[in-house]
């Protein structure tokens, strides 16, 4: 059993009320979850507008699936408009 966690940390720079970062947040987690089927938290930085700590969670019976999709969730949040990535950790037990 391989468990990976991924950590990013993210600047929102649209946002200018937690309202907005609760939406752009909201709609991120449900499409990772969605799409990829793993769980995924805000972290830390839940009093700030334009900073959020996200973190996601796939168990997995082999590293080579988890890391694949790390990865893929790590594309997307990529892509997601208003959000920029300012760093990621990565880690598997």
């Amino acid at each position: 059993m391989v468990i990976g966690v991924t950590t990013w940390e993210l600047h929102l720079s649209a946002c200018h009320s937690l309202k907005d970062k609760r939406q752009i947040l909201e709609s991120l987690k449900d499409r990772l979850h969605r799409k990829y089927n793993i769980s995924v938290a805000e972290t830390a930085h839940q009093d700030l507008w334009q900073r959020a700590e996200l973190s996601a969670c796939v168990m997995s019976t082999d590293r080579v699936h988890a890391e694949k999709v790390l990865r893929e969730a790590d594309r997307l949040v990529d892509e997601t408009a208003g959000a920029r990535i300012v760093d990621t950790s990565t880690s598997y037990l």
